[in-house]
């Protein structure tokens, strides 16, 4: 599928919330000994439809965490978001990762797992079911998400784009 409906968005425009997914001690053994470093998976959004992910790496989990948020700032989507709840349902896979996410009646709340909730929550869905089905890489399933959340389509602009095709139709 083209992902050519994904709307980007300026970090700078807006106010965004971070979250802290994961993260992972590394350790490279070398002559020397052991050096650790520090990956951290970070999820930014401003609760009303914008969310982006970062990955950031560094000696420390501090430094690795602002790399990460840094990194979330340059890949910000806008998402459809009605009433709370995401306009219809989307499966997306992203490796070994398949996320399903369907519509919730209000009063639902955020039923899904770990990583697909961080994404979720910062997006600004404040009812919706998930299942993340195959593996739980947190990375995975993150960008699985985000994928998923992308292929959204809002009602209204479907709804236009077939009245100008129907036009045409009728038209000639």
């Amino acid at each position: 599928m083209s992902q050519s409906n994904i709307q980007r968005v300026r970090a700078s425009e807006i106010d965004l919330k971070d979250k802290l997914v994961n993260v992972q001690r590394v350790t490279k053994v070398t002559k020397g000994g052991r050096t650790f470093s520090f990956s951290a998976l970070v999820v930014v959004g401003d609760g009303n439809g914008i969310v982006g992910t970062g990955l950031g790496k560094a000696r420390e989990v501090q430094e690795a965490i602002t790399k990460a948020i840094d990194d979330a700032k340059k890949n910000l989507i806008k998402v459809p978001i009605m009433k709370g709840t995401i306009p219809h349902l989307q499966e997306a896979k992203y490796s070994a990762s398949k996320v399903l996410i369907k519509p919730a009646s209000q009063g639902t709340g955020v039923i899904a797992g770990g990583a697909m909730r961080a994404v979720l929550e910062s997006a600004g869905v404040t009812d919706v079911l998930a299942k993340s089905l195959g593996s739980t890489n947190p990375h995975n399933v993150v960008k699985a998400t985000i994928k998923a959340l992308s292929l959204m389509r809002d009602p209204i602009t479907v709804a236009q784009s077939r009245t100008t095709s129907l036009k045409k139709v009728f038209n000639g």
